[in-house]
């Protein structure tokens, strides 16, 4: 992506005094969130919702999922996702929705970076090794997890104080 998108609030769904989210401002809240909720698609087309850790880079966000995991096996036919954060209260605070395309990542140097920013992020919970294409962990490695990218097509950001719904495009 070539810069910030430029972001347009909807008048719809906002109050008259609010005025759209800056990309930095939801950049920064895809970053720090500690919980992210994300939905993929069963292959009877039933959405299936899960809570799960994450990091973000910009506009990128990325997750990773145990290979015989619902959201793996969902993503084998249809790489369709959500992924949403935000403060589970009414009056403050910031959601977004990162809606997109989810991309199978295994260049071990990408791999490597994901597992650093994991550590960094989440601690020692959350070590990963690099393994042929995956994320590995546990005693001897031998629990595998693939890593996703999500190619976003749409973001939004919901502000609260005054209310005001942002979108985002991305092409």
């Amino acid at each position: 992506m070539n810069g910030a998108p430029t972001p347009e609030l909807d008048s719809r769904f906002s109050d008259p005094n609010a005025a759209p989210t800056p990309w930095a401002d939801a950049a920064q809240a895809l970053e720090r969130a500690e919980l992210y909720w994300i939905t993929t698609v069963r292959a009877d087309g039933r959405p299936h919702v899960t809570p799960l850790v994450a990091i973000a880079d910009d506009h990128l966000v990325y997750f990773c999922t145990g290979l015989g995991e619902q959201k793996a096996r969902n993503l084998e036919h249809n790489q369709s996702v959500a992924i949403t954060t935000g403060r589970n209260t009414w009056a403050s605070g910031l959601d977004v929705i990162v809606e997109g395309t989810a991309v199978r990542v295994e260049d071990a140097e990408s791999l490597r970076r994901a597992a650093d920013a994991y550590l960094d992020k989440y601690g020692g919970d959350w070590r990963f090794d690099v393994g042929d294409g995956v994320l590995t962990h546990g005693a001897a490695g031998e629990m595998e997890a693939a890593l996703f990218r999500i190619e976003p097509t749409k973001v939004l950001a919901f502000a609260k104080d005054p209310h005001g719904q942002t979108r985002y495009r991305f092409m």
